[in-house]
C-alpha cells in the first residue's frame, strides 16, 4: 500500500514588505494542496531561495531591492523554466503588464485585488493558463477595440484557422480555462491544449493577449 502523500504544490513569496508576506501566507496557508515554502525580501534572495528550494511558482512583488521584478522573471525563466513567476503589484498599466508578460510571467494580479484575484491566479498557473487581474482585462479589451474601429471585419473563411481553432480560440478568449473549453467541445483538456499551443505557433503570438486581440480585431469575441 502506498502511503506517500501527494506532493504540495510550492510556492516562493517575494515581496519587500513583510506584512504582505504574511497575509500571501496566510491567505495560502487555508487552501489544502498548496504550501509557501520560503520567502524573500529582495530580488537577489528571491533567485537564492528558487535556486536552493526550486519552488513550483513565485509569487514576486515587481519594486523590490538589488533586482527588480523583470530581472527576477528573466532570470527564473531562463534557468527554471519549470518554475512559473505571478507577479504582485501596486501599479496597474498595460505597458507594464506586457513587459510582465514579455519577460516571461504567467501572472498579473493588482495587490489591492489580491485578497480575491490570488487563488484564482494560483490555480490558473498550476494549469499553466495565464492570468491577469480583471481591471487589465477589460482595459486592454477596451484598448483593441479603439484601436482596430477603423479595421475591416475579416470572415471566418479567410482566417488561417480551422473551423475547429476558430472555436478554441472563441472560447479562450472569452476567458474559458482549458478544462471549460474541453467540456464545451466534448474533447479531452490535452487536445484543448493542443489546439492551443498550435494555434500560439501558428498566429505567432508572443502571449495570450495577443489571442484575445486577434479574436477581438475578427469579431470573434462579443464584447
Amino acid at each position: 500500500m502506498n502511503t506517500t502523500a501527494a506532493r504540495p504544490y510550492r510556492i516562493l513569496v517575494a515581496d519587500d514588505h513583510t506584512i504582505f508576506r504574511r497575509g500571501v501566507r496566510a491567505l495560502i496557508a487555508s487552501q489544502p494542496g498548496i504550501e509557501v515554502c520560503c520567502e524573500a525580501s529582495t530580488g537577489l534572495e528571491a533567485m537564492k531561495q528558487v535556486r536552493k528550494e526550486k519552488p513550483d511558482l513565485v509569487l514576486l512583488d515587481l519594486t523590490m531591492p538589488e533586482m527588480n521584478g523583470l530581472e527576477v522573471t528573466r532570470a527564473i525563466r531562463e534557468e527554471f523554466p519549470e518554475t512559473h513567476v505571478v507577479v504582485l503589484t501596486i501599479h496597474f498599466s498595460e505597458e507594464l503588464a506586457r513587459q510582465v508578460f514579455r519577460a516571461g510571467a504567467l501572472g498579473y494580479v493588482l495587490k489591492s485585488d489580491a485578497e480575491s484575484d490570488l487563488m484564482a491566479a494560483i490555480d490558473h498557473v498550476r494549469h499553466r493558463q495565464p492570468f491577469f487581474t480583471s481591471q487589465l482585462a477589460a482595459s486592454m479589451m477596451q484598448s483593441f477595440v479603439q484601436s482596430d474601429k477603423e479595421a475591416v471585419a475579416v470572415s471566418d473563411d479567410r482566417l488561417p484557422l480551422t473551423p475547429r481553432e476558430i472555436e478554441v480560440v472563441q472560447l479562450l478568449a472569452e476567458g474559458n480555462s482549458n478544462k471549460a473549453v474541453a467540456d464545451a467541445l466534448s474533447v479531452s483538456t490535452r487536445t484543448v491544449e493542443s489546439h492551443r499551443n498550435h494555434i500560439m505557433h501558428k498566429m505567432n503570438f508572443a502571449s495570450f493577449s495577443e489571442l484575445v486581440k486577434f479574436a477581438v480585431r475578427h469579431n470573434l469575441v462579443e464584447l
